[in-house]
């Protein structure tokens, strides 16, 4: 039998071997993790689809090949026997030709005589630890990068031999997720000429719906109501009167998408960061939204992402808020024309017009800064936009949108 490049998802159509697990000769169960594949931002763990022998790989670790290609032989009882020797070839991957099964927590590896993967190999040595020493909760034991993490929260980790003298210095490789990251960041800032504009906005009625709602809300659904969702529903409102904001840049043409599919950028535990796909979010509520927000960055968070959560992107949200930031001006993501970045909102001392006259009073109050393709749109689009998304915020009666 087969083993094949499962197609991880309807727009991907390759994959990269991370790890084998197995190794040629090796008797294999059905259902037993033989690969991690990684596609450029998720990795994917491919089990044994039948019982037997596996008789040959086919496609060493770090070689990316098409869907369909022939990544291994397993000899099955009861079946003609397949050449060992077959080289990759591409052809249709049929549905039962090999099972993927979305990953519980990084790259595995199932004890320190096994492989490690490379996120986990990188940890263990960065951090002095013994892979032995840490209690592996993926798939038959293994341990996995989040593992190594939590080891290291509970006061695991010693301090490296690399950085243990004063002042010590530390040579970090860049793994797959790093590399591609910072690609796509050089060539969003060759390609667009990026433009920065920024507006105070004021969450008063934001707060007024959002801190009546956020016990009970906590209690119902395990997670906290945050500014987020609120901020995404006014996006999808604003951008519904600027459709140029919603926009990808062709051959000196400029795609209006009909579609809002909304990009979160979410931190990986401070290792990489990834940018999940709401698809279809311009008709959501903010209860929905939160909802949708919710389940993304958990999986975004185990690595049970696929390939199609991160496809599809027409604008971008960056939400560094909750570390407390005043303002950033975010890179945008190709081939989007823009992204906005939420910051913290904060109490502040804000001016307040009025018939009877000025006065300050304390508000909670944040900075929404939006990176725009020049070559799509001009300074006053954005600004223009970027005053109306500052009025549906500050002036919108939220209640309705729960």
């Amino acid at each position: 039998m087969n083993v094949l490049m499962p197609q991880l998802g309807e727009t991907v159509s390759e994959g990269t071997i991370a790890v084998w697990h197995k190794k040629a000769g090796d008797t294999v169960a059905k259902g037993d993790m033989l690969i991690d594949v990684e596609t450029d931002k998720v990795a994917t763990e491919i089990t044994a689809p039948e019982s037997g022998v596996l008789t040959s790989i086919n496609v060493p670790e770090g070689e990316t090949v098409d869907v369909g290609t022939i990544l291994a032989v397993i000899a099955v009882a009861g079946e003609a026997a397949e050449a060992a020797s077959a080289p990759p070839v591409a052809q249709a991957a049929p549905a039962a030709a090999a099972t993927a099964a979305p990953k519980s927590g990084g790259l595995g590896a199932k004890s320190s005589g096994e492989k490690l993967s490379p996120a986990v190999r990188r940890l263990l040595k960065q951090n002095s630890l013994d892979v032995a020493a840490i209690t592996g909760t993926g798939r038959d034991g293994r341990v996995t990068r989040q593992d190594v993490m939590n080891h290291i929260e509970g006061g695991g980790a010693k301090t490296s031999s690399a950085a243990a003298p004063a002042g010590g210095s530390q040579t970090i490789s860049f793994d797959r997720v790093r590399k591609i990251t910072a690609e796509h960041m050089v060539r969003s800032k060759a390609v667009s000429p990026h433009v920065l504009q920024a507006i105070d906005v004021e969450f008063s009625a934001v707060d007024a719906v959002r801190l009546a709602k956020k016990d009970a809300w906590k209690s119902d659904k395990g997670y906290s109501l945050t500014y987020l969702p609120f901020v995404a529903r006014a996006v999808a409102l604003a951008v519904a009167d600027f459709p140029k904001v919603n926009a990808s840049v062709g051959d000196n043409e400029l795609h209006v998408h009909g579609d809002f599919n909304l990009a979160i950028a979410i931190d990986l535990n401070h290792e990489g960061l990834v940018a999940p796909v709401l698809k279809n979010a311009g008709g959501l509520s903010v209860s929905q939204l939160a909802v949708g927000f919710n389940d993304l960055a958990t999986r975004a968070k185990s690595n049970k992402l696929t390939a199609d959560d991160l496809q599809g992107g027409t604008y971008t949200l960056s939400n560094p808020g909750p570390f407390g930031t005043l303002f950033t001006a975010p890179i945008i993501n190709q081939p989007q024309v823009g992204i906005l970045s939420m910051d913290a909102v904060k109490k502040r001392a804000h001016v307040i017009e009025s018939a009877a006259g000025d006065s300050i009073a304390i508000r909670p109050v944040g900075i929404m800064a939006h990176s725009f393709d020049h070559r799509a749109i001009d300074g006053a689009y954005s600004a223009a936009y970027l005053q109306r998304l500052k009025t549906i915020i500050e002036t919108t009666d939220w209640n309705s949108e729960f």
